[in-house]
């Protein structure tokens, strides 16, 4: 018998840091990924730099795990010592993702890491800053079909129904690879005659599709507009029908983004695209 959502444990997650928070959260959702049949509930937990803010988050860990009734997960980049033994009296089951990663770098470099606060995201020693803020304005400012004179500045322009993940992808493809993603959103009226937007025309080149499940896009849109035409099966139906028929009357290439997290759609895209990063 298939395991429903009322099968699956509970539990929470913390995503603690004295920096931005930003490396635990995303090596963490990564390895609670692989755990299908458990239900996780994530709070990040960012700056936590002060004696004080540790003692505060040691009460929400427990208070987590008296709900729960098993410890609550907690991911930590953590450097201070005195507050990562604070945060090690909590009920929680800690796993310090830098030194799992930096001990064994450690030894093969034969090198001391500086593992110092923020280090991996510091402005001042990070080039790819500028790029990176850039690229997340390009997405933010060509998000959804709202501008499309600057398509000629971008890398690359996802197009398809609404709803099918493009806005979310766009924006990390930005922060994450310095990316600049514009995105098109494929209407009923597109679909009227199977044709492609004017506006995308001189950029055929740079179009790729993301397509979705007709049933999850409904309730994906169930969420937005509950019981209207726009998320109703029919509807849907309809429109990822037409908008896989225009890509393959296009040639342009497509991914269902269904049972695929943004990271994979992203590093997919990239592949198919044979699109290098901008962020080294």
């Amino acid at each position: 018998m298939p395991t429903g959502p009322q099968d699956m444990t509970n539990r929470t997650a913390f995503f603690i840091s004295d920096g931005t928070g930003i490396t635990a959260e995303t090596l963490g959702q990564s390895l609670l990924a692989q755990f299908e049949n458990i239900h996780f509930t994530k709070l990040t937990r960012p700056y936590i730099d002060t004696p004080e803010k540790a003692k505060a988050i040691v009460q929400q860990i427990n208070a987590a795990a008296a709900k729960d009734g098993a410890r609550p997960i907690i991911f930590d980049t953590l450097v201070n010592q005195e507050i990562r033994d604070i945060i090690a009296s909590s009920q929680g089951f800690m796993v310090d993702i830098l030194s799992s990663f930096l001990a064994p770098l450690e030894h093969e470099l034969k090198e001391r890491s500086s593992y110092s606060v923020g280090k991996s995201h510091a402005i001042g020693l990070n080039s790819n800053y500028a790029d990176r803020i850039a690229a997340v304005n390009f997405a933010l400012d060509n998000d959804d079909g709202a501008r499309t004179h600057y398509y000629n500045k971008a890398d690359i322009i996802l197009v398809g129904v609404s709803r099918s993940g493009k806005t979310p992808t766009c924006l990390y493809m930005a922060m994450q690879f310095g990316i600049r993603a514009a995105n098109y959103p494929l209407t009923e009226e597109d679909m009227e005659n199977l044709r492609l937007p004017s506006s995308l025309q001189p950029h055929r080149h740079k179009l790729f599709g993301l397509t979705i499940d007709s049933e999850r896009l409904s309730n994906i849109r169930h969420e937005r507009k509950p019981d209207s035409r726009y998320s109703s099966y029919a509807q849907c139906e309809f429109e990822v029908r037409e908008v896989e028929k225009l890509f393959k009357r296009e040639n342009i290439k497509y991914i269902d983004s269904t049972h695929f997290s943004v990271e994979e759609i992203s590093a997919r895209i990239l592949v198919e695209m044979g699109i290098e990063r901008r962020l080294k």
